[in-house]
C-alpha cells in the first residue's frame, strides 16, 4: 500500500502524517486489496473561521477509485471524520464484492 500525504498551504508536519497513517491503518485492516492512498489536507483561505481545515482522500483498491473530503474548523477533527467515511465506503464496496459468489442452485431430480 502507498500512502502518499501532502499539504496545500499548510506543512505536513511528523506528528500531523503519524495521526493520518493511524487512522488510515484502520482502512487496510478491514480490506487488505488496498493498492494506494493520497491525502491532500488543505487550509482554505476563507473569511470566515468555521470549515477551512479540509481532508480530502482518493484510495484505489482493486477495481475501483474512492474519494471522499471533510471539512472542519480543526484539521485533526475533519481527519477523523474522513476515517470514517473512508471506512463506510470500503465496508461497502467489500461487502458488494463479496455478495457476487453465491453458490449454485440445485437441481430437483
Amino acid at each position: 500500500m502507498n500512502l502518499t500525504i501532502s499539504g496545500h498551504h499548510l506543512e505536513v508536519t511528523p506528528a500531523l502524517r503519524t495521526y493520518v497513517t493511524s487512522k488510515l491503518d484502520r482502512i487496510s485492516r478491514h480490506f487488505d486489496q488496498v493498492v494506494d492512498i493520497k491525502v491532500l489536507l488543505t487550509v482554505d483561505k476563507l473569511k470566515e473561521k468555521d470549515l477551512r481545515q479540509r481532508a480530502e482522500c482518493n484510495i484505489h483498491v482493486k477495481g475501483r477509485d474512492l474519494f471522499a473530503e471533510s471539512s472542519h474548523a480543526d484539521l485533526y477533527a475533519a481527519v477523523d471524520e474522513l476515517a470514517d467515511k473512508l471506512d463506510r465506503q470500503v465496508l461497502r464496496y467489500k461487502d458488494k464484492t463479496q455478495e457476487h459468489h453465491h453458490e449454485a442452485a440445485k437441481r430437483l431430480m
